[in-house]
């Protein structure tokens, strides 16, 4: 599994530590260093099953100061990927990706239930 993540940010150290104390193995991978490109994001939108809008980072400062919120309703589906693809701290995290499914933020009951852990 891919764990893509910012280390500063404190959901995904929570979600990070969470991971190591259910002994998942995973890679992990820094998304402003290692930005995901339009090819992933459509893999991981897909495998995910959430709407598109699930995958902006809304809390983001970027997200505020492009004035999202106002501008994604009347962007087509294409836009959107270029621009979650142009710059990592767009894209909601943590995301962890496997060969089956692809979660996006820390929901801890839910990463219990894909990942089968009691």
């Amino acid at each position: 599994m891919i764990f893509v993540c910012y280390p500063k940010c404190t959901t995904c150290r929570k979600a990070k530590q969470w991971l190591e104390a259910n002994n998942i193995a995973y890679t992990e991978r820094n998304i402003k260093e290692n930005h995901p490109n339009i090819e992933e994001l459509k893999e991981w939108h897909e495998k995910s099953g959430l709407p598109l809008k699930k995958f902006f980072n809304t809390s983001g400062l970027l997200y505020k100061e492009m004035k999202l919120k106002e501008k994604l309703p009347h962007m087509s589906e294409e836009e959107q990927y270029n621009l979650l693809a142009s710059d990592g701290m767009i894209v909601k995290r943590p995301v962890l990706v496997s060969d089956e499914f692809v979660l996006v933020g820390f929901n801890e009951d839910e990463w219990k239930e894909k990942l089968s852990i009691e």
